[in-house]
């Protein structure tokens, strides 16, 4: 296997691409979802409503309290207990019969899908200066892909087996994804010495002192709040005339925000005309343009597909130049 750098693989780096894909979806199965567990628990869309919104949440607290780890213990052996969270969780919610269990299980699965924060920068340290940028994209990559696909594969395996099934199956790929981390992963030493405490401090000392990470943290929320809102009541919207859909066919609106995600990607070739700022200013509008597009159009097909491509696209594009900022 001949390496790219003297430090990794590029079997390695697309290993952790793939499995960056994988975590990251068990975050969003459950959106085309949730009209089906509303229906066989009987409850109402607002109360099913909270599972992707406990799951996003969870997600949330697992990049503050579980990510700065990674720099106080061994990141393998980290990534293994986390993989063995992140199954336990899955199986939960695959076998839980009250909401309060799906709403507990749904946060368990935000707070430990968070390996792929742990896998970027092994990537960066693993790699020469001349791969950094390639082998971090490859990852990212391999995340943005998981984000997407999983409402389309989510909606075809919920109308074709049970919503229960997809989470079974996700359970099942954890276990594959152990193995393969177990294996094929390198160690690498940690470099911070002090308690978790005071790794905690270091956290929110950067915060208090940096204002462009407070500034791209805000930002950041917000439009994937806009994004998360849009994709949780997108099911509920469907379900009803005039388009009296299932859960596949919500789940493909994974596919069509795919393109404006792709689309994002080409959003820093606009730094050689536009200040970096005027960019995410334009990238919020674009946001915002989707939500007054989608309330006056949301009523057909096209529409809610020339939404969801915005929205992606405004999204992916304000993130990839907050990162771009903070950096």
């Amino acid at each position: 296997m001949q390496n790219s750098t003297s430090g990794i693989s590029r079997t390695v780096i697309w290993l952790m691409s793939i499995i960056s894909g994988l975590v990251v979806a068990n975050n969003y199965y459950n959106q085309p979802l949730l009209g089906l567990i509303s229906e066989e628990l009987n409850v109402p869309e607002s109360a099913a409503s909270k599972i992707s919104v406990l799951t996003q949440l969870g997600y949330a607290a697992g990049l503050l309290l579980i990510v700065p780890l990674g720099d106080k213990f061994l990141r393998k052996k980290l990534i293994l207990i986390d993989l063995v969270l992140v199954f336990g969780a899955l199986l939960w919610m695959t076998f839980a019969q009250e909401l309060w269990m799906l709403y507990v299980a749904s946060l368990l699965i935000g707070v430990t899908s968070v390996i792929p924060q742990l896998f970027i920068p092994i990537a960066a340290e693993l790699s020469s200066d001349k791969e950094k940028s390639s082998n971090i994209g490859t990852v990212m990559s391999g995340l943005l892909l998981g984000i997407l696909l999983s409402r389309f594969i989510g909606g075809i395996v919920g109308e074709v087996w049970g919503w229960r099934a997809m989470f079974g199956i996700a359970a099942g790929i954890m276990v594959l994804v152990w193995i393969a981390v177990y294996k094929m992963l390198p160690e690498l030493q940690p470099n911070f010495k002090g308690t978790y405490r005071e790794l905690m401090k270091s956290v929110f000392h950067l915060a208090k002192n940096q204002p462009v990470l407070r500034l791209a943290s805000i930002r950041g929320a917000m439009a994937f709040g806009s994004m998360c809102a849009l994709f949780t009541t997108l099911v509920f919207h469907m379900e009803k005339p005039p388009f009296n859909a299932g859960s596949s066919v919500v789940g493909s609106f994974g596919l069509a925000g795919a393109v404006g995600a792709l689309a994002a990607a080409k959003v820093g070739k606009l730094q050689r005309y536009l200040d970096l700022n005027r960019i995410i200013f334009y990238s919020l509008l674009v946001v915002l343009g989707s939500w007054i597009f989608t309330y006056f159009a949301g009523k057909t097909y096209w529409g809610l597909i020339v939404g969801v491509i915005l929205v992606d696209l405004g999204v992916q594009s304000s993130h990839i130049m907050n990162q771009t900022n903070y950096f």
